[in-house]
């Protein structure tokens, strides 16, 4: 062979091995949202009883051991997986952190299997070494979540770990998780329920975690209030339940979960002790279903902007003057004076992102009524002829050009878009 030619040849195979080997280095597929998360907190065993009622409650990610894995598959529900080795302190250990390896050989190719439960409400503190876990997990099994939920904005600074007033102290304790955890998700609880009235920062909470979402490309999930566990908060009822569901959905969260499903010591909930439901649970039926169907439709899209129309509770935005989308009658400015309700109209924009950083004009809305106790009713203009999704039949039905009326239940909404 002639040595330039040779020398070629061999320069190529080199190129070609390290190629390959870097492209079998890498993982064969990473985490994958899939179908918007409809889940809970603190439920009972996955029997089959459970999961039917999860099923058929509209529920599609269950809590689970490693035992009742099947139990999830048969049902056709996915899985979050919980077990006392998925902690940092096992890869310290080579004993345990060998157990972990066995387990997640034995529950990886699991076809039921969607995430591994990490923790609750960590301190800054924690953040090296979840992350170094969830670094672990990713490695050894990059097609399923290392899920961890968040403080509200409630904590204190002793709980969060960061100095500062709330926001500054929150937004940090954010920055800090997303930089050093590196999650492929957010997820926190907020709940507003209080017997004295409806505690103010929901929405500002609720905005907080977006814009840090946003920023960092990640999906977040919503952990709402469902029961009481203290003399100081009530229990939702139906329509406060609509509320929180369509909120979350205007603010551009592909996941809801509900605190809590059945726990001892706590009122209400979705289930009573022994698997009865309670009046949430065929409120919850029809909401998760729909929550799961609109979450879909502006899934592909991006939340541009998410406006308050009458109150501004702390975190609002109000609707700019020249807005493209407009509410006849107009909805008039309303002073806020917590504990009291937030009432007006809640409108969530998306679109598709535009070039340079851009944006396209808004072609979908979730319209709102943040009025939990009564209906609302009024027309909405947009910029263009309109359309009207039904959650029930995932179809969408023309308007009568620019102008759709809507009729909204207490706390419900509506997804509407520029056809």
């Amino acid at each position: 062979m002639n040595p330039h030619r040779f020398h070629l040849w061999l320069a190529a195979s080199i190129t070609l091995i390290i190629t390959v080997q870097a492209a079998n280095a890498q993982p064969a597929s990473a985490w994958q949202l899939g179908a918007p998360i409809v889940t809970y907190w603190a439920g009972p065993a996955m029997t089959d009883a459970a999961a039917t009622q999860m099923r058929e409650g509209g529920w599609n990610l269950v809590w689970c051991t490693e035992k009742e894995l099947d139990v999830v598959q048969r049902h056709g529900l996915r899985a979050q997986l919980t077990d006392p080795l998925i902690a940092p302190a096992t890869l310290a250990d080579p004993v345990q952190k060998q157990k972990l390896d066995d387990l997640i050989a034995r529950v990886s190719r699991h076809p039921a299997l969607y995430d591994y439960f990490i923790t609750d409400e960590p301190n800054t503190t924690n953040f090296a070494g979840l992350g170094q876990l969830v670094a672990y997990l990713r490695e050894h099994d990059p097609r399923h979540l290392a899920y961890i939920n968040l403080f509200p904005t409630y904590a204190s600074n002793e709980q969060l770990g960061n100095p500062g007033d709330k926001v500054t102290a929150y937004q940090a304790h954010l920055r800090e998780f997303i930089d050093t955890v590196k999650p492929a998700l957010l997820s926190y609880d907020h709940y507003q329920f209080s017997v004295r009235g409806d505690n103010p920062d929901y929405f500002l909470n609720l905005g907080l975690i977006r814009t840090a979402a946003q920023q960092a490309g990640l999906p977040f999930l919503n952990i709402v209030q469902a029961a009481t566990w203290t003399a100081s908060m009530r229990v939702p009822g139906p329509d406060e339940m609509r509320y929180l569901v369509y909120t979350t959905l205007a603010y551009g969260a592909q996941g809801i979960s509900y605190y809590v499903y059945s726990c001892a010591g706590h009122t209400g909930a979705i289930a009573h002790a022994d698997g009865t439901p309670t009046e949430l649970y065929p409120a919850l039926k029809a909401l998760n279903r729909e929550f799961a169907a609109v979450a879909g439709q502006v899934q592909p899209l991006r939340s541009l902007a998410v406006y308050h129309v009458g109150m501004q509770p702390p975190g609002a935005v109000p609707l700019p003057k020249d807005s493209v989308w407009t509410l006849d009658p107009p909805v008039a400015e309303m002073p806020y004076r917590p504990p009291e309700r937030v009432r007006g109209i809640l409108l969530g924009c998306f679109g598709r992102s535009g070039k340079a950083g851009g944006t396209e004009p808004a072609s979908h809305v979730v319209v709102v009524n943040l009025d939990y106790k009564n209906e609302a009713a009024f027309t909405l203009g947009g910029p263009g002829r309109l359309e009207v999704f039904d959650p029930g039949n995932g179809r969408w039905s023309r308007a009568r050009g620019r102008t759709t009326e809507l009729r909204l239940l207490p706390g419900g909404g509506r997804l509407v878009r520029v056809r």
